[in-house]
């Protein structure tokens, strides 16, 4: 695992794959909940916290109805069990409800997604080859503007990674702050739309681009448009607070080591100005599931606005040679916000997302959203028992069921 990706930007950690409806759902049935995938959903679980996951949980929504699993605990101290209701920061899983208010604008006429930066934010996109004048909305949303992400920064690296973390979690950055730390960084490609590397810096211009329409906070925007018509009670944006409101688990990381053994550190209390509009989002497992339904089957933008949700980037550059090098997780797609992701049975499922320090949190399903599964864990793990590869099992027990490959080393 490269420790080339820091904890601060809320991101969905990329450095293993770099290195290697609003609807109502009814109880699921004792049928339902006895199925073999959903047995080795519950092994999968029960794997990841023999591997070193603290705890972790999934819940699946299908025409069936609704089954949730967990293991291992919320609080390593008291062994509270994880349950169903609680608040987990999710990380870049934000990048999407900050991609849905943006398209909402799109579709109000208030912007265009072939607007530039520099229309919006005047000058602030600049040096380093960067030119706020030819990268697009666009450009940000599906991580092709080849802005250097911030959290890659080796200076706010080295603070935010082994015990250094603990001195700086509750360090506050300001948009502007988050975006110059990206600028004074080179290019990750010469033109934009060249290539794809993910950048948190994009959907931080993204965020403030948000607020220079509207007027309004980006928090709020993300509340009136999307938390509120959802129905999403354990969702919100915060600002400055540094703790998770309500029922929640604590988060634990081991703070990039890639050590079997690593020291883990409980991670709970931090900054979310580090993550804002790219990752500083706190929701639950029924929210996640919620909206992540409502963007597959359309339910929050128009026509057109959910085509380009939905119009895919190959997650990669093609190099000088001419031969093709992922940037991000192998065998996926990104569009804005949301991404593809084929598994190794060959199905392709649909979703959103993130991880941070303290957990990962994904909600994926088909295309047409009649089968999801959402699932957190309420750590960050690297090294031979990584946290993606043990989500990707999860997420396989469902939709590669008997005999399908586990984990991918």
């Amino acid at each position: 695992m490269t420790k080339s990706l820091p904890s601060t930007a809320g991101l969905l950690i990329a450095a293993v794959a770099l290195t290697q409806a609003a609807t109502s759902i009814p109880a699921a049935s004792a049928s339902a909940a006895d199925t073999p995938a959903h047995t080795q959903i519950q092994q999968a679980l029960d794997q990841a916290v023999a591997d070193g996951a603290s705890g972790m949980v999934a819940e699946v929504r299908d025409p069936r109805g609704r089954w949730f699993g967990s293991a291992g605990v919320a609080d390593t101290r008291t062994g509270r069990k994880r349950q169903p209701h609680e608040r987990f920061r999710i990380g870049s899983a934000t990048k999407p409800f900050t991609a849905t208010v943006v398209l909402q604008l799109v579709g109000e006429g208030k912007l265009s997604l072939d607007d530039t930066v520099d229309k919006w934010l005047p000058g602030l996109v600049k040096g380093n080859n960067n030119d706020g004048g030819t990268i697009t909305i666009r450009h940000l949303l599906n991580h092709t503007s080849g802005i250097f992400n911030y959290g890659n920064d080796q200076e706010e690296f080295a603070k935010f990674s082994g015990p250094a973390w603990l001195e700086h979690r509750y360090d506050t950055y300001t948009p502007e702050q988050l975006v110059r730390i990206g600028l004074r960084n080179p290019r990750s490609f010469a033109a934009p739309g060249d290539g794809f590397v993910y950048s948190n810096t994009g959907y931080i211009l993204a965020g403030m681009i948000v607020e220079k329409v509207t007027g309004k906070t980006l928090a709020g925007e993300i509340s009136r448009r999307i938390v509120r018509p959802l129905g999403l009670t354990g969702t919100y944006l915060p600002g400055l607070e540094t703790k998770i409101r309500g029922p929640h688990p604590r988060h634990y990381s081991t703070l990039f080591a890639a050590e079997t053994d690593a020291k883990v550190y409980d991670v709970t209390d931090q900054s979310a100005t580090t993550g804002w509009a790219a990752g500083g989002m706190v929701s639950t497992i029924g929210d996640l599931h919620r909206f992540t339904s409502a963007l597959l089957r359309g339910k929050l933008l128009p026509d057109a606005q959910q085509r380009e949700m939905f119009t895919m980037v190959k997650t990669g550059i093609k190099m000088p040679d001419g031969t093709w090098k992922d940037t991000w997780i192998p065998d996926t797609t990104y569009g804005t916000g949301v991404f593809s992701w084929e598994l190794s049975c060959g199905v392709k499922v649909w979703g959103i997302g993130g991880a941070i320090t303290g957990g990962f949190s994904f909600a994926m399903g088909t295309r047409d959203a009649k089968r999801m599964i959402a699932t957190n864990m309420n750590i960050d793990r690297y090294g031979r028992y990584n946290s993606l590869d043990m989500v990707k099992t999860v997420i396989q027990a469902e939709f590669c069921p008997s005999g399908s490959p586990t984990r991918s080393n």
